[in-house]
């Protein structure tokens, strides 16, 4: 098993949720965003039952998890240990209650960055 993986994600044109992404035994570590990305934050749904049930990814705290608003053509760095445990999520752009549709046309292809977990 490979120590990271590199899994390609689509939010298709005029909508601002992906589908299903099953990480498995690993945990998110960064996500690539490319130049056509529509500027704004990120957020998650999570499933922990195979993708049978989900709802929005929160930490501890009840605050949802996100990644702060950017711009196109970045890499950014995500706490793996708020996403422990997560074996399927969908990655929205925008937030829960202020969604954001992606423009480009055929969608747009984010780069999710796993690696193994640890401890």
């Amino acid at each position: 098993m490979a120590e990271i993986d590199y899994i390609p994600v689509t939010i298709a044109q005029g909508t601002a949720l992906s589908p299903q992404i099953d990480i498995g035994t690993k945990s998110l570590a960064a996500v690539s965003v490319p130049a056509s990305w529509v500027t704004t934050s990120l957020s998650f749904q999570a499933s922990f039952d195979g993708g049978n049930t989900w709802g929005e990814l929160v930490d501890q705290t009840k605050a949802p998890v996100t990644v702060a608003s950017i711009t196109g053509a970045a890499q950014i760095a995500v706490d793996p240990n708020k996403l422990r445990g997560v074996q399927s999520l969908k990655v929205r752009s925008g937030t829960a209650a202020s969604p954001i549709n992606q423009t480009a046309a055929g969608g747009v292809t984010l780069t999710l960055i796993t690696r193994l977990k640890r401890g």
